[in-house]
């Protein structure tokens, strides 16, 4: 068993530890009437996910621990920032169901039961499958319940381009770990999905592959319409670009477009689709994405959260709602990585480079 948890562990962070250099919310730029501000401190925060009494339970990448934030009454901040497990392995997802917490530690699903209620003396977690791929590239894995009651867990390509039996698809599975099948296939590497409002059609994001150069492949919005469906990797990326390598023989029109280019090596993670009340009407059930910002281009692209209005099965319009992490200079002061609704309607946006989440809500001008 991995694992080790810090009983009671209140957690005081220092602003010079967690901020990117000279990151200021001032230069963050919102459309009229929304307001960012910082909700906790967490270094290196990855995926959320919200428990029943409003906790923001917190994956992380590098630190190997699990935060949760206990909200102040007015919900506007984190009243407390506590560790609730550490010495895992890459716990980036989390996932909350029936009381219970259940965190993606790579070759593994862990869960802690009645979380909320031992917040301050975390209890030993059960394991709930341990026999997921052990590989470190694209190994940490964002998980979430459906709503069919099912834990949905990706399984990432281990490589930059490979076509390697039993990686690059989602499944899902049952909560006690049985029934494991297939979901989507041809999917390089998802790092956020959720269902849509109405349909319960299951949307995602999914970076391309790398050393195509600055402006291909791009990453992918994607619907999947039916089980077992094939999205393209690594015979062809983006709907319409054929793999150099690994296309030969298999035609683009064999495989499901994306639903919205987002563009190439922005690294879309987070999507969430908007199910509050307090923004404005054209932004409910819209999609927010957050995208973490390109690593391997010449000039930088990303660093920004995009909003994405569909109609059905089709995506209406995109554009950017968050932006400012990219300074005009090319330097970077953040990197968002996911994004959470919250029960009063605000959104929280995680960031991994600055060690924040930040609240982003809505006062009408």
């Amino acid at each position: 068993m991995r694992g080790r948890l810090l009983a009671g562990c209140l957690v005081l962070l220092a602003a010079q530890q967690l901020r990117a250099d000279g990151l200021s919310l001032d230069r963050i730029v919102l459309p009229s009437g929304f307001r960012i501000a910082e909700y906790a401190r967490v270094p290196n925060a990855r995926a959320l996910a919200l428990g029943t009494h409003g906790t923001v339970f917190v994956g992380l990448m590098s630190a190997g621990a699990v935060y949760a934030l206990t909200p102040t009454a007015d919900g506007k901040r984190a009243a407390a920032v506590r560790i609730i497990a550490q010495g895992l392995q890459r716990p980036v997802g989390v996932a909350f169901r029936d009381g219970a917490l259940y965190v993606s530690a790579v070759d593994r699903i862990l869960r802690f039961d009645d979380v909320e209620q031992h917040l301050q003396i975390p209890q030993p977690p059960k394991v709930v499958v341990a026999t997921l791929p052990k590989d470190a590239a694209h190994g940490w894995r964002f998980i979430a319940f459906g709503p069919d009651g099912k834990l949905y867990v990706p399984i990432g390509a281990p490589c930059n381009i490979c076509d390697k039996p039993g990686y690059a698809r989602i499944t899902r599975m049952n909560a006690d770990g049985s029934g494991v099948e297939d979901v989507a296939l041809g999917v390089r590497n998802t790092v956020g999905f959720d269902w849509q409002p109405g349909t319960r059609a299951l949307w995602f994001t999914d970076n391309g592959r790398d050393w195509l150069g600055d402006d291909a492949p791009s990453d992918e919005l994607n619907r999947v319409g039916r089980l077992g469906e094939h999205f393209g990797f690594p015979y062809c990326h983006q709907g319409d670009l054929p793999d150099p390598e690994f296309g030969k023989g298999h035609a683009c029109g064999d495989f499901t477009p994306p639903a919205l280019k987002l563009g190439a090596h922005v690294a879309a993670l987070g999507m969430r689709f908007y199910t509050g009340t307090q923004f404005p009407a054209p932004y409910r059930n819209s999609i927010f994405i957050a995208e973490h910002g390109s690593w391997n281009r010449s000039r930088k692209d990303g660093y920004r959260i995009v909003n994405v209005r569909v109609d059905g099965t089709r995506v209406q319009s995109s554009s950017i709602f968050a932006s400012g992490w990219l300074q005009a200079d090319q330097k970077v002061r953040g990197r968002p990585v996911d994004v959470l609704v919250m029960g009063d309607g605000a959104l929280l946006v995680s960031d991994d480079l600055a060690g924040v989440v930040y609240r982003i809500s809505y006062i009408k001008p």
